[in-house]
């Protein structure tokens, strides 16, 4: 990279290095370092928020995903449209979860369970989410050691290797995290999530345009149209593993949307940071916006990759580009970084530095979330339970930071030593089953069953995670590479031999059957056990006598007809319904495009150059629509951010509010401590 490309990266440290300053001012408590105090509005948690999911690792992921399927299996997403949209418009635990005033989903599972089971689910969580974490920074370095051409320096020492260069920039990447988060908790980590995804809304347009004046548009159709037969970049129809898209596949992807909605506890710090349970179920609904530019841009990146290695136009240059590559001798690495590899030859001077800066923002911004939600779940859900008392506030703000610094030095070390030989999103798949595959029973069910009880929340957890995990892991790795190995030591075994290369059921299927079996577990134990006595669900959602003063909008005269079917109430002003329904309109519009162009390919037979059509148009009008959304989102996110530091600089501190769930605590106790803390909100 150039001079300037190095300066624009500078200029993002300095960004961070002043934030992590000015916030720590801020944090004067507990609940300001894991929740900001509660005080962040919906546009500020939908951008900071979606830029922690977003990450790095995502945008890579997504690249592999893309160049080796190409936009035709991206047609079969639509239809997940109205499932994805209709979600954040009920506020689909999002609003409870808030309502209950808990700061991460176990603290939930002790008071709606029991401490054990909180401890229980708390290593469960930890132990995934640290491994699932493990990779993040290696592979995002890896990235930007390929993309800004870092030399790499190898020490060896007898049969080891240690790349000098890989552990420097996890350094740098981990550092930089730990530093934001540090000094300010989950208030400076909101802070430059949404700087950060402020600035990569709009370089990522910039890339694309640079990109397009690259190419121009006759140029990318025709190479895609010339992919082999069965193999179609352009066509959903057109494509090998078409078959694989039934109404079962469907089935089963809507049924995990819901079943897993949540239960991810990698951004637990957004969670809990609203201002009200409604400003966090409208930070779901802007969801929905927020994404139309930057997922269309991460879709049609690897498209312009694919187009460098494929166009003749490009041929020498691909070529340097593959013995790059090949000089690797790791698939693993070549798959991670064939789009790095293009884009570094296809960014202009600038435009380069403006993109690695994107990449380290996307990088940063999910360190310092899941750093922070991973330690802070160690000391909440797993420590702070075994204690009969609370922890002084300076002191649990010690243990929470020795945390988080405990999860970046594993990471650091499980990076350097841990190879990466699967897809991204198949490790995902693997390391989150483990906690997953049994969460949802209990998330779902604890909060709109009464009649749940900790017995069927043991059940559900400990039959989803051991057969979710198992399931996975044996479609992605004991299968396929253990199978091979014993037909070739046993060949005279005969039922060895007749067992099929690849097993009976894909990994979304083994872990539906996982997901079904822990709810039946759940449902079947809850009925043949009795339910805590003394379990109030006003008291956990603050409702009725328990309602704080300031977490719900003054009541009006409630929507019904239409309105209330979209999950709009009282609460809602003139401006959330009209977002509320035009996103919904927006959905519908493009889930009926999806199905008649459905049927219209199942009838008739489509060709290449209609299909290039259609997505050339598709994609313009997402990115306009984008565009108008970074301005939008611009404006009122910077006005939240206002809004959020003026509320904490005024906000009266409850030392109690820290997580601490006191077994023996009373009703009538709960609800003064209710009332101190309105007091102070």
């Amino acid at each position: 990279m150039s001079t300037i490309d190095w300066m624009i990266v500078a200029c993002l440290f300095v960004v961070f290095a002043f934030v992590a300053i000015k916030t720590k001012r801020y944090v004067q408590g507990v609940a300001d370092f894991l929740a900001a105090n509660r005080c962040a509005g919906p546009y500020l948690l939908t951008l900071a928020d979606g830029m922690a999911t977003v990450s790095a690792i995502g945008i890579i992921g997504s690249f592999q995903q893309t160049f080796e399927a190409g936009l035709g299996a991206a047609w079969w997403g639509g239809m997940m449209g109205p499932l994805i949209a209709l979600l954040p418009l009920t506020g689909f635990i999002i609003y409870r979860f808030r309502e209950s005033r808990v700061m991460t989903i176990a603290e939930f599972y002790e008071k709606r369970y029991s401490r054990r089971f909180r401890i229980f689910a708390g290593i469960l969580a930890s132990i995934s989410g640290v491994i699932n974490y493990g990779v993040f920074p290696s592979v995002t370095a890896r990235f930007l050691i390929c993309f800004c051409g870092i030399p790499e320096y190898v020490l060896k020492a007898g049969p080891f290797e240690v790349n000098i260069t890989l552990g420097l920039v996890m350094s740098i990447l981990l550092g930089t995290a730990l530093t934001i988060t540090f000094r300010g908790g989950q208030i400076a980590i909101m802070v430059t999530d949404f700087l950060q995804a402020q600035y990569l809304n709009v370089v990522f347009i910039v890339v694309i345009a640079a990109l397009v004046y690259k190419f121009g548009f006759s140029e990318i159709a025709a190479t895609l149209k010339a992919a082999s037969a069965g193999k179609s970049m352009l066509n959903p129809f057109g494509q090998e593993k078409v078959e694989d898209f039934n109404v079962f596949f469907f089935i089963i992807a809507a049924f995990n949307v819901v079943y897993t909605y949540m239960a991810w506890q990698g951004n637990q710090g957004y969670n809990c940071s609203a201002r009200t349970p409604h400003d966090a179920k409208m930070a779901r609904i802007l969801g929905g916006w927020r994404f139309c530019a930057t997922w269309t841009i991460i879709t049609l990146i690897p498209i312009f990759a694919y187009v460098f290695y494929h166009s003749p136009a490009f041929a020498m240059e691909a070529d340097g580009a593959r013995a790059g590559l090949a000089a690797l001798s790791d698939e693993g690495l070549e798959r991670e970084l064939a789009v790095p590899t293009a884009l570094r030859g296809l960014l202009p001077g600038g435009v380069l530095g403006l993109f690695a800066a994107a990449m380290l923002a996307a990088s940063v911004s999910t360190d310092d979330t899941y750093l922070h939600s991973w330690g802070s779940i160690l000391i909440q859900d797993v420590v702070m339970p075994f204690r009969k008392e609370p922890l002084a506030p300076a002191q649990h703000l010690r243990w929470l930071r020795r945390s988080i610094l405990g999860v970046a030095v594993f990471v650091w070390l499980f990076g350097m030593v841990f190879p990466l030989r699967e897809y991204i999103f198949m490790y995902w798949a693997i390391t989150g089953a483990i906690y997953t595959g049994g969460a949802g029973s209990v998330i779902i069910g604890g909060f709109y069953w009464k009649r749940a009880t900790t017995a069927g929340a043991w059940a559900g957890m400990t039959t989803g995670s051991v057969l979710g995990f198992t399931g996975v892991l044996t479609n992605n790795v004991l299968w396929p590479h253990l199978l091979p190995t014993l037909k070739a030591a046993y060949p005279g075994v005969t039922w060895l031999q007749r067992l099929p290369n690849e097993f009976w059921f894909n990994g979304m299927q083994l872990f539906f059957f996982a997901c079904l079996a822990a709810i039946t577990a759940y449902v079947v134990t809850s009925f043949l056990t009795k339910p805590k006595a003394e379990f109030d669900m006003d008291k956990l959602l603050r409702r009725g006598k328990y309602t704080i003063e300031g977490e719900h909008r003054a009541a009006t005269e409630r929507p019904k007809g239409f309105l209330a079917l979209l999950g709009i109430d009282e609460e809602y002003t003139t401006f959330d319904k009209f977002v509320a329904v035009s996103i919904f309109a927006w959905t519908i519009l493009w889930f009926t495009v999806f199905i008649i162009g459905t049927l219209y390919g199942l009838i008739f037979e489509t060709g290449e150059e209609s299909w290039a059509r259609y997505w050339m148009l598709q994609s313009s009008i997402h990115l306009g629509v984008g565009a108008l959304t970074v301005i939008w989102f611009l404006i009122c996110g910077f006005r939240d951010l206002g809004d959020m530091l003026a509320r904490i600089r005024t906000a009266r501190r409850d030392a109690a509010d820290d997580g601490f769930v006191e077994e023996s605590t009373s009703n009538a106790e709960l609800a003064r401590r209710a009332g101190t803390t309105a007091a102070g909100s």
